[in-house]
């Protein structure tokens, strides 16, 4: 009778044991009877029927951060880039994040992946580099609903890095140095042009300036001769002094020159000295 009565005092102190549950703040915990989803206890002191119910999971309350590994993706102009992200969920729906998907974390996980290399490999490569915010706003809207469906909220997901792969970053280096060669050339080349370009425009202004320089002068001879004819046809003195005065210059720098001269001496020399000095 005594071997009974502590026999039932052990189990009483075991089915009490296993039937008080604590459940920490940030849990909350799914409770099967029979293996039938029964509740689910919310955090304090719970009391379950230890013979046929059970904890069967402890799910946490708190937001949930998912780290999306790195991985390579193709943009539509043919460019291999690497990107990952971050995203924060929240269990809003304990009864389907436990009984609606086998392990949420890796589904969400593999969802966000997916759903990022198909955002991005819609996009070139510039706007994709440049487009983090429209990338972390189609990407949320892309796993709300699913995640929905899953007893989870998306609270936010954020693109951590997104860059060109190492190869192509070499590539754009090259890109990016024959660009910065090219640009030299075409600037040199223009300013060699524009050089040639003012060098014609000097020359032809200086052409410009000596035709209008040669026929000032060919005015002026012109006007000159013209002034001379006139004289002549009035006074034949005129002219003849002219010319004595002509013939007297050119002997006067023969005869200062010291290299050996012929002497020419014209006929009307004499009468050219005649009206030099007003004889008749």
């Amino acid at each position: 009778m005594e071997i009974f009565s502590l026999v039932l005092i052990f189990l009483a102190i075991v089915g009490i044991f296993k039937g008080v549950r604590i459940v920490p703040q940030g849990e909350e915990w799914v409770v099967e009877r029979l293996g039938k989803f029964a509740g689910v206890l919310s955090p304090g002191l719970h009391v379950i029927n230890p013979v046929f119910s059970r904890v069967s999971y402890k799910v946490t309350t708190k937001d949930i951060i998912l780290e999306i590994p790195q991985q390579e993706v193709i943009t539509a102009d043919n460019a291999v880039i690497l990107a990952n992200a971050v995203a924060f969920i929240k269990v809003s729906n304990i009864e389907r994040a436990v009984y609606g998907i086998e392990n949420f974390r890796e589904a969400m996980r593999n969802m966000v992946q997916t759903n990022l290399r198909s955002i991005i490999g819609g996009m070139e490569l510039n706007h994709a580099l440049t487009s983090r915010d429209r990338i972390k706003t189609e990407l949320k809207q892309a796993i709300a609903d699913e995640a929905l469906d899953w007893g989870l909220t998306v609270k936010s997901v954020e693109i951590q890095d997104i860059k060109p792969s190492n190869n192509m970053q070499e590539a754009m280096e090259r890109q990016a140095a024959a660009e910065r060669e090219r640009v030299a050339v075409v600037t040199e080349a223009e300013g060699a042009k524009q050089s040639l370009i003012l060098n014609a425009e000097a020359r032809l202004e200086a052409a410009r300036k000596d035709a209008e320089a040669q026929m000032v002068a060919a005015k002026a001879s012109a006007e000159s001769i013209k002034f001379i004819s006139d004289a002549v046809k009035e006074n034949n003195t005129s002219a003849t002094f002219l010319l004595g005065d002509r013939y007297i210059t050119a002997m006067q720098k023969l005869a200062s020159s010291t290299n050996s001269k012929i002497v020419i001496v014209p006929g009307d020399l004499v009468s050219a000295v005649k009206n030099l000095v007003g004889g008749k």
